[in-house]
């Protein structure tokens, strides 16, 4: 059974930044994780992944330039580093591992709550 816990969210002013973390316990035979994040009223939504070997990022066209994903293999663990926050960042930011060989997410975490304020 994989495991996935966020941490790293809170409230932080418009033009702020943060770093989300994402610890993956047990075994997983995913070779890429991402992030998403949901804000209210409003569908989940894609913002990157990366590959645990190699580190090949790939990036929604909304995030990129502010978004930063990485990893840390040796901690099991995914970041997400963000830049220049704005108002409508605000989210529950989820971290997610997909089935080999596709992008379904086969494993969420429970979300860490990011607010920003104007």
């Amino acid at each position: 059974q994989v495991q996935l816990a966020e941490s790293g969210g809170g409230l932080v002013q418009s033009g702020g930044s943060l770093r989300l973390s994402c610890v993956v316990s047990g075994h997983t035979s995913s070779s890429v994780m991402g992030w998403y994040r949901q804000a209210p009223a409003k569908e989940r939504e894609f913002i990157a992944a990366i590959r645990w070997s190699g580190g090949d990022t790939h990036y929604a066209d909304s995030v990129k330039g502010r978004f930063t994903i990485s990893r840390d293999n040796a901690k099991n663990t995914l970041y997400l580093q963000i830049h220049s926050l704005k108002p409508e960042d605000t989210a529950v930011y989820f971290c997610a591992t997909y089935q080999p060989g596709s992008w379904c997410v086969n494993y969420w975490g429970k979300g860490t709550l990011v607010t920003v304020s104007s």
